[in-house]
């Protein structure tokens, strides 16, 4: 397996990001765009990137500066845990709420009361899992 978040793993994410009705198809509904970034929080800038455009992950590779509508962060340990055990609703929202999960970028309070953003949210825990 790829170091997480890297270029490789980022590119597989991608993959599997287009391969789930739930989470592509539903966001393709909605007409969902985004940079999303992810890493972790005593780094100054996250490791990997997904762009979505209308739903699709059209990239997934290493932060190079790109301009992110979505920073999200935390510890490696924690990710690997969520990539174990993808969280649900709840386990999400005490992440937040204790700090567990950041949003240097991006207003996760915005997105969870939004379930046709919040349900693919969660959906794309799992589907790290398949990376």
């Amino acid at each position: 397996m790829s170091a997480l978040f890297s270029a490789e793993w980022m590119e597989a994410f991608k993959n599997a990001w287009n391969a789930e009705p739930e989470l592509a198809g539903a966001l393709e509904k909605i007409g969902f765009n985004s940079v999303i970034g992810y890493g972790f929080p005593d780094e100054d800038a996250p490791r990997g990137v997904l762009t979505v455009e209308n739903g699709q992950a059209v990239s997934g590779e290493a932060y190079t500066g790109q301009e992110l509508n979505w920073d999200i962060r935390a510890k490696e340990a924690q990710w690997t845990k969520w990539m174990s055990k993808p969280p649900g609703m709840t386990g999400l929202g005490l992440a937040f709420t204790t700090g567990k999960m950041k949003f240097v970028v991006g207003d996760y309070g915005a997105m969870i009361k939004d379930p046709r953003m919040a349900k693919p949210f969660i959906k794309s825990f799992s589907v790290m899992a398949q990376v």
